[in-house]
């Protein structure tokens, strides 16, 4: 499993599913009712939900861009991850978050496939994590107007690369929210 072998628990990461992130963003209401799903189903097997939040100039903290949007909502004793780059783990405290909890493996969530979804994913696969990514759990906007593919080839992409991930010690896969257990 997850080269981290002292950290033997799994976390399921809520990436960016903030208002102005996916206002316009591919599905977004599939995948936020997904995204509901996989966090209620990891409330009820105590497994760590984990919310990351990004801001930058345009989305200040605070604002209501800013916030998460209203079907999902993190409780209190839930750690929330506050970030201003792409890959959740660049100058944040999620490897703290992640290791106080004995977290090897991540089941990932959120937006945006072609920015923060990705980052994160190598991110932590890099940094010895098992990362399983729910392909019906994370959507994109459209960004074909700068020569991206159309937000279901960027998310078909995705989900067809991320199966192949492969590196010593690590698994990388890809599942559907249907099949998402935490036992």
């Amino acid at each position: 499993m997850s080269t981290l072998t002292d950290r033997p628990g799994t976390a399921l990461l809520v990436i960016d599913v903030q208002n102005d992130v996916v206002a316009k963003a591919h599905d977004r209401d599939a995948v936020v009712a997904n995204i509901r799903s996989l966090v209620d189903k990891a409330r009820a097997a105590d497994v760590r939900v984990v919310w990351v939040q990004h801001s930058h100039d345009q989305m200040t903290q605070g604002s209501e861009g800013w916030k998460y949007v209203p079907e999902l909502v993190r409780e209190d004793s839930e750690p929330l991850v506050h970030k201003t780059f792409g890959d959740a783990f660049e100058g944040t405290d999620l490897e703290d978050v992640l290791a106080s909890g004995g977290v090897g493996g991540l089941v990932v969530t959120g937006a945006e496939t072609d920015a923060c979804i990705r980052s994160t994913i190598h991110g932590a696969f890099t940094r010895g994590y098992d990362v399983t990514l729910v392909g019906d759990a994370h959507t994109t906007n459209d960004n074909s107007e700068w020569g991206a593919p159309p937000p279901e080839q960027v998310i078909a992409h995705t989900n067809l690369y991320w199966q192949f991930q492969d590196g010593p010690g690590r698994t990388a896969a890809v599942t559907e929210t249907k099949d998402v257990t935490f036992d």
